[in-house]
This record gives structure tokens, sequence and C-alpha cells, in this order.
């Protein structure tokens, strides 16, 4: 049976991803440090399906620590999604916690594909790297990112290529754009919303809330991964989007008309890192791997809430 790497497999993509290749009939091998960033329990409940999989085997272990030369040997595909995520907190001090979970892990994890028989090397990239870039954002464009996360993305994009055209190791490269959906982290704008809309409780708004997003559903994030791992062309990158873009006071609105809620809202002033405005231009996506997002917001949003409801429960 043909084995994928996970790295992150315990996240809220890479559970997801988990799953989907499993269900395609992979073999999996997840590893996972449960970092602090959120409650270890979430991520234990994010794994609590697959472990009883007879084709998944679960490593707890922090990457940076352990013998990745032997673990690459073992599989025919990469999939590398663990990484310290959050604009506003790579900041200051914290810079440094990016800097060795994103660009020294994913160095790392790269020389030890060196040599191996690794069939591709897929890497979870972010919309973060174009920052202030001409819309809608195309591989193609510029890119200028506005935050320390965004940066140490762009970082890790960049040793792959140059680790793809200096030793044949066939990456790619996606871009997503606002991931959402169940198991969606709780410092994600749409978990915070619809907690709190849920709860009748103050939601904090940076900005007016007339930025824009391109929202795209977990679903369609698993079936443009895989997608890549099968067909994506070797040292290129991709942006996977939603397909369409959306002010956020107007994502709030379709959480108030699902939820029967009204939101009440705090606006404060924009916080540095923040992108005005993401809209992927998919075609590449499209022509290349096959991409076409399914899962329009309207449906996207009910399920989450209905997810959180039971969580709250």
């Amino acid at each position: 049976m043909t084995r994928v790497l996970v790295t992150g497999c315990a996240g809220f993509i890479g559970s997801h991803l988990t799953e989907g290749l499993l269900k395609n009939n992979y073999d999996v091998i997840g590893v996972d440090n449960f970092s602090d960033y959120y409650p270890r329990k979430l991520k234990e409940e994010n794994l609590s399906n697959v472990l009883k999989n007879e084709n998944f085997n679960f490593i707890e272990a922090d990457l940076i620590d352990i013998d990745l030369n032997g673990l690459v040997e073992k599989v025919d595909y990469i999939i590398h999604e663990a990484a310290q995520p959050g604009v506003r907190k790579s900041w200051g001090n914290e810079f440094e916690i990016y800097l060795n979970n994103n660009v020294l892990l994913t160095q790392k994890l790269l020389e030890a594909c060196k040599g191996k028989k690794v069939s591709k090397f897929v890497f979870a990239s972010s919309s973060s790297v174009y920052g202030d870039s001409e819309l809608p954002m195309k591989e193609t464009s510029s890119l200028r990112p506005l935050s320390p996360y965004g940066t140490s993305k762009l970082a890790c994009e960049s040793l792959c290529y140059l680790y793809w055209k200096s030793y044949g190791i066939p990456v790619v490269s996606l871009r997503y754009f606002t991931v959402y959906g169940r198991r969606q982290r709780p410092d994600m704008a749409f978990h915070r919303f619809i907690k709190a809309i849920l709860n009748k409780s103050e939601i904090t708004v940076f900005g007016n809330g007339l930025q824009k997003r391109d929202f795209t559903h977990v679903t369609d994030i698993v079936g443009a991964t895989v997608s890549a791992m099968e067909k994506g062309v070797e040292g290129e990158v991709y942006n996977i989007g939603g397909g369409s873009t959306i002010r956020l006071i107007d994502a709030i609105r379709k959480i108030e008309e699902i939820t029967g809620n009204e939101a009440k809202i705090n606006y404060l002033e924009d916080q540095k890192g923040d992108m005005r405005y993401t809209y992927a231009d998919i075609s590449k996506a499209r022509k290349s791997i096959g991409y076409s997002p399914a899962i329009k917001l309207d449906e996207g949003l009910k399920d989450e809430i209905d997810w959180l409801k039971l969580l709250m429960t």
C-alpha cells in the first residue's frame, strides 16, 4: 500500500487530510507534537476517529528532534502541514518559534529527502505570502508579506524551490486561502464569531469589517492537497482558494441569519500584519490538478455552526 507522511496530523487541516487519505486507501504515518498553541484536548478529539484505523500509524513527537531520515525512508509521499500558525502572534520575541517550527523544520525535512525515493513533497503554504498584492492574486504576482508569519511561509516556499532545483526533490507548494470548517482553530475568526454569536456575547472585529476574504472550506482544501500529491507538477506553486470573495461584515451577517442571533460587534483598530483583501486566481490549479471548489460559504458556515453547537453542549 502507498504510504503518506502527514506532518501536523492532529491539527485542523492535518486531521481532515489524514481522514481523506485513509478513505482513499492510503497508508498514513501521522506526526504531531501537540504544541500548546491551542488546547491538546481539541487535537486529541481531531484524531479520535483515525486512531481506530489499522492503516494509520501515529507518532507523537517534535519533528525537529526525531530521526527524519529513518522516517522519510518509510514513505512514498510527504504532505507537510506542521507549522506555527497565526499572523498576529508572530511579532517580537515569538518570531523565534516561527523560525524553528516553520523555516528550520521545513529545511530539515527537505534535507532528509535528499537521496530518498519520495514521489512528491507537498508543502502547505499560505495566502499570507502575498501581502499587498494586486487582485486577483496570481502565482506570478509580487510577494510582499505583511507579517513575520507570512515571511516564514515565503521562506519555506523558497527552500522548497531550491531543494527541487538543486537536488530534484519533487516539491509542490499550495497557497491556502483562509480555511474554515469543522475543527477550525479556536483563534480563527469564524470559530470565534460563531461561538460568540451562539452565546449572544460580543465579538471583536479588527478594522471596519469591510475587508474582503477568499474563504476556502477544509473539504476543498483536502481534495486539492490530495490532487496536488497525485498530479501536481513538481517545482510549481498553486493557489487554493474558494473561488470568490466576500466582505467580513457580510460573512458575519450570514452567521446571524443561520443562527438566528444578532451579532454584538466591538470594532477595534486594524492589526499589524492583517491583509486588507485576499482573492485567489485558481485557474492554474483548475487546469493542472483539476481543482474545483465545491463547498459554498453558506453551506460551509452551516456545517461549522452545527459542529460548534455540538462542541458547546
